[in-house]
């Protein structure tokens, strides 16, 4: 039996705190996500993330730093050569990235690989070119509905995105055009990490929405992680949000789709309130980087990070006292930074337990994959060969 029956890992996406010492060499001179729009906002109501100790993790603007935090706390650097959802995640769970995804970001889609999508979907592409999901539909979204056409687009991420009305294009053609694309785009020089169906709904300009029927199609991880390792050893590995899409199924027991980081969060509370099962619930709440850092919206940001804060109070008043709480990030996405990327910077580490008898700074970490192995030992389970990371579990008494 492992020192608690219970984890929760909970990905509060994208959100940074501070350069990595390899920052420039991504672009990302200065980036700072949670620093910044803590420096940007006229208030940060925070306080279930000051008590654990958020506060103590770095001095920023409006966010209390006390003096007994409850929690135990200290930056996570990357190890992957990456700065994206999977390379982040997949660290978590002991894959070592080294070599970032493809990105089509400046070129669009080569013609052979829009010719052959065309083909199979038996739909003419439009778009093709790097844009933000919002401005490609009122730019595209009636001529995709009047001209039965496809949009596809990509960002500053490693993905292809195929947009699609729910009602006009349909939402389970969308998801077979998708599939298409996944298949075409496993070519090594064409390999994004995700193929992400957009479906929409609106008849005009001014009306389209995006709706939460979003789906990700991710390479399958290259390796077996925690999560395949936690599942043969017969506990349960619950997913919350897009963490089965990132894993592709691997080691997941039971998936949970959510409608909003809210939602997420709602559902995570329920989880810590139902009994009988013994394992790790994975959490990735989305929004902080979809709805905020990719629109450069600092104080959007803040509310939604005010929002989760509300919720985490719930959640541990409803934690019982073998469970742990661990609150991380999987990269940055500065919302006052230039473009819309993704930014190169460590992430937070906070782990809180009702059990624990200490808390306080932990060194710095130098990966994500220190989650994933705390956990393995936890439950005394066995690493998959070729993964990395060591365990930390016992620096927190």
């Amino acid at each position: 039996m492992g020192k608690f029956n219970r984890v929760f890992v909970v990905v509060c996406d994208s959100m940074g705190m501070g350069a990595m010492p390899d920052a420039d060499d991504f672009g990302d001179h200065g980036v700072d996500t949670l620093g910044h729009i803590a420096d940007t906002v006229e208030s940060f109501e925070i306080p279930n993330l000051e008590k654990l100790g958020i506060g103590n993790l770095k001095p920023m603007k409006h966010v209390k730093k006390v003096d007994a935090p409850m929690a135990y706390y200290c930056p996570l650097r990357e190890a992957s050569k990456g700065k994206d959802t999977m390379t982040g995640h997949w660290e978590m769970m002991g894959l070592l990235t080294t070599k970032p995804f493809v990105t089509f970001t400046d070129t669009g889609f080569p013609p052979e690989l829009i010719a052959e999508l065309e083909k199979r979907c038996g739909k003419k592409v439009i778009g093709n070119k790097s844009a933000s999901g919002t401005e490609i539909l009122e730019e595209l979204g009636e001529q995709e509905i009047n001209e039965g056409k496809m949009i596809v687009y990509t960002s500053a991420d490693s993905v292809l995105q195929i947009c699609g009305n729910e009602e006009t294009f349909d939402l389970q053609n969308l998801y077979r055009c998708c599939e298409i694309a996944r298949e075409i785009t496993m070519k090594d020089e064409w390999k994004v990490g995700r193929v992400i169906a957009r479906p929409y709904v609106g008849k005009k300009k001014g009306e389209f929405k995006r709706t939460s029927n979003r789906h990700d199609y991710a390479v399958k991880p290259f390796g077996a992680t925690t999560l395949n390792a936690m599942k043969d050893a017969g506990l349960d590995v619950i997913s919350i949000g897009k963490i089965n899409d990132i894993f592709v199924t691997e080691g997941i027991t039971e998936a949970y789709h959510s409608d909003s980081s809210v939602h997420g969060m709602e559902q995570t509370i329920e989880q810590a309130e139902r009994d009988g099962w013994r394992g790790l619930c994975f959490t990735n709440l989305v929004d902080f980087d979809a709805l905020w850092g990719h629109r450069r919206d600092p104080i959007g940001y803040a509310r939604e990070i005010e929002k989760f804060d509300k919720n985490l109070g719930k959640f541990l008043d409803v934690m019982k006292e073998d469970d742990l709480l661990i609150i991380t990030a999987d990269h940055g996405n500065d919302p006052t930074y230039t473009g819309t990327d993704h930014t190169r910077e460590k992430v937070p580490f906070i782990a809180y337990s009702k059990a624990f008898t200490g808390s306080g700074e932990l060194p710095e970490q130098d990966n994500f994959a220190v989650i994933g192995a705390s956990i393995a030992e936890n439950f005394d389970v066995k690493m998959p060969e070729g993964t990395i990371g060591s365990s930390i579990l016992g620096l927190m008494k």
